[in-house]
């Protein structure tokens, strides 16, 4: 049979057929209007009503509604989820109905708020209230937004964040231009201008994208270039990123400066140290969940960094990496680390860590640093190292320093796992030498807990003094050991409440016979020497230990041989507020004419000391001298007159008192180390 006769036979049929094209046709699906809105507001629980609605058959058919109104959740404080002035979207059924795939939503005027409470209710999961916390069935592949507002609010965070987009043609570039005031290409048309707030912290930007974003679980990239600012905090990227709703991807450049590191825990919930101001550059990518950042270089403060970090979400901590080179590092940028106040900081209290909660602690807690003080009191937040696990290394080439410390390099290894933290190894080159550390820091309890063990190898004694000191013209290698514990969430805290004992000795090394003369009141030797030139004498071994209890140390060995005196001491510090009280006694091994034998008292603050002589001895001598000198004026050398009670001390014993290794021991007495240091 042919189709021409097909009318002809089954004239019903062809009417049919003709009522259903033009039913599909002229069919109204308002109709449907109120059936819908019924259905929706039942099964949600909410009020769902719409002004015009209209369907696109296919297999993927297209649904377009007007006017749309969605009440929100009975337990929010705002009225309505969503009001729309018109609403696109098509679905797919060969999804239905396990889920519900939207694989695209185009919206017109839009004012749409998500809300998500902290026991992980969401108002646009529309299960049942008892069963609302389970994931949602339904996705959004695509979104385009024209002239709308978006809010969202996480009650859990907290975090908060109000959207503005608003689209224009991206061929009129003359209008178009970025934060920069620079024209953005035709990638870009679709502009967003955003605020909020994260854990108490508030930011303001803005974005441009393209026309469509890629929502949810597509892991199709979509172009992005945008700016916030947080505070003092600047982050520019511009690259491409995959799924605005829960990104999946990232491959952007970034770059990020503000006043100090620190700024950024409310947002990253890193418990980075307070820093001078910085500026980071670098290549971002997520892929799962690892962000890694390649190429990183910058400066913070006036120190250069480069080199790579990454950040990997996991339970029940995330991890934080990093290997960082510096070809000059500052030595100032690393004080507000710790909390030293340095001239850089231009009379301003060093930022502690604690301070950087938010805005109102900080101003609460900025006041002034004592100026009589030493020892850091910028005070570590200990609840940030519970929060993250980090393996970061920093290997300094060059250190420049803003007093005159012989500090030449840095080489640390931070590791921090469960609350403990381990700085090991923690090495700078010394004066020739070398300062070896094991640091732990355990934060499980609100007071930090810090175990300190310090290691002084090899260091040169010409190199601890200014270059045109009479010292300088000698040399030695000194080696120390320090072996502290204490608890308290800042060094000045720590430091006063610490046990452990401190120990030094030095062998095989020359001194100014001037600075020996000196030490010991010796008037006939140091004309002498004035007079016709001054010499290097031998130190035969030094050595001094301290024990510390509750931030009080107290000498228990304190003796300084050379070949002509023997310098005995005692004496104690405290850690607590600071001061010292050390009294050197001199016991010169030669006899000599002049001698003002007499103990010099050392004491004062750290940071001010000072020095005095003991009166008694020294007016004992000279009234003596006074008396003879009425009789005959030879008779009133002989106070004076020196029986050298000195003796040679046990260098041996000496460094074995100290307390320095054994290995430190061999490395002071071999006489090659002294030709080594200078010695000739």
């Amino acid at each position: 049979m042919s189709l021409s006769a097909f009318p002809r036979r089954h004239p019903i049929l062809v009417a049919i057929a003709a009522a259903l094209i033009l039913l599909i046709i002229l069919f109204d699906w308002n109709w449907f209007r109120h059936p819908l809105e019924r259905y929706i507001s039942n099964n949600t629980q909410r009020s769902f009503t719409i002004s015009d609605l209209h369907v696109r058959l296919g297999l993927t058919p297209t649904i377009r509604m007007r006017d749309v109104y969605f009440s929100n959740a009975d337990w929010s404080k705002e009225d309505a989820m969503a009001r729309i002035e018109q609403v696109e979207f098509s679905v797919s059924l060969r999804d239905l109905p396990g889920k519900v795939l939207i694989p695209r939503v185009a919206l017109t005027k839009p004012d749409l708020i998500f809300e998500q409470m902290k026991d992980k209710r969401r108002n646009w999961t529309f299960n049942e209230p008892t069963d609302s916390t389970e994931p949602s069935k339904l996705r959004i592949s695509t979104l385009s937004v024209d002239q709308g507002r978006l809010r969202f609010l996480d009650h859990g965070q907290p975090f908060d964040i109000d959207v503005q987009a608003s689209t224009f043609d991206p061929g009129k570039q003359e209008a178009v231009k970025d934060a920069d005031a620079k024209p953005v290409n035709n990638r870009y048309s679709t502009r967003y201008v955003f605020k909020g707030s994260y854990h108490g912290a508030g930011f303001s930007g803005s974005a441009l994208s393209g026309e469509v974003l890629s929502f949810q679980a597509s892991g199709v990239p979509f172009p992005l270039k945008g700016d916030l600012v947080a505070g003092t905090t600047k982050l520019s990227v511009e690259g491409t990123i995959a799924d605005a709703a829960n990104i999946t991807a990232i491959d952007t450049q970034l770059k990020i400066q503000g006043q100090t590191l620190a700024n950024l825990y409310p947002f990253l919930l890193l418990p980075l140290p307070a820093s001078p101001p910085y500026m980071l550059q670098g290549h971002l990518v997520l892929k799962g969940n690892r962000y890694g950042i390649d190429d990183l270089n910058g400066r913070i403060g006036s120190t250069d960094v480069r080199g790579s970090a990454a950040y990997v979400e996991k339970q029940p901590r995330p991890l934080l990496t990093a290997d960082l080179r510096s070809n000059k590092l500052h030595v100032a940028d690393l004080g507000p680390i710790v909390g030293v106040q340095t001239k850089e900081s231009a009379g301003k209290p060093p930022l502690s860590q604690a301070d950087t909660k938010n805005a109102p602690t900080a101003q609460a807690k900025a006041t002034q640093v004592d100026p009589d003080h030493l020892l850091p009191a910028g005070s570590f937040d200990g609840s940030r190292l519970q929060k993250i696990d980090a393996d970061v290394t920093l290997v300094a080439t060059k250190l420049e320093v803003p007093i005159d410390l012989p500090l030449e390099s840095m080489n640390a290894s931070l590791h921090l796992h469960d609350a403990v933290m381990k700085l090991t190894p923690l090495e700078f080159g010394f004066a020739g030498g070398k300062i070896t550390s094991e640091i732990t820091l355990d934060a499980r309890k609100p007071t930090i807990s810090t175990d300190a063990k310090v290691d002084f190898r090899g260091i040169r004694v010409d190199r601890l003094v200014p270059p045109d000191s009479k010292i300088a013209q000698g040399a030695g290698l000194l080696g120390a050991s320090l072996q502290i514990a204490g608890t308290g969430n800042s060094i000045a805290d720590a430091a006063g409440k610490a046990d452990g004992r401190v120990s030094a000795a030095i062998s095989n090394g020359r001194v100014s016979n001037l600075l020996d003369a000196a030490s010991g009141l010796n008037g006939g030797k140091v004309l002498k020497l004035l007079a016709g030139g001054d010499k290097t004498i031998l130190v035969n071994c030094g050595g001094m230990a301290f024990d510390i209890k509750d931030g009080l140390g107290k000498s228990n060995l304190f003796v300084v041989d050379t070949e002509q005196t023997q310098i005995l001491g005692e004496g104690m510090f405290n850690l607590k507020n600071e001061q010292f009280d050390l009294t050197l006694t001199p016991k010169p091994k030669n006899m000599g004419i002049l001698s003002l034998r007499t103990p010099v008292r050392l004491y004062g603050s750290f940071k001010q000391p000072d020095f005095s002589l003991d009166k008694g001895p020294l007016l004992a001598r000279a009234g003596g001298a006074v008396a003879l000198l009425t009789l005959a004026p030879l008779a009133a050398l002989l106070p004076l007159i020196e029986t050298g009670p000195g003796e040679n001390s046990d260098c041996r014993r000496l460094q074995a008192s100290s307390g320095v290794k054994e290995a430190e021991k061999q490395a002071l007495t071999k006489p090659s180390s002294t030709k080594k240091a200078g010695v000739k």
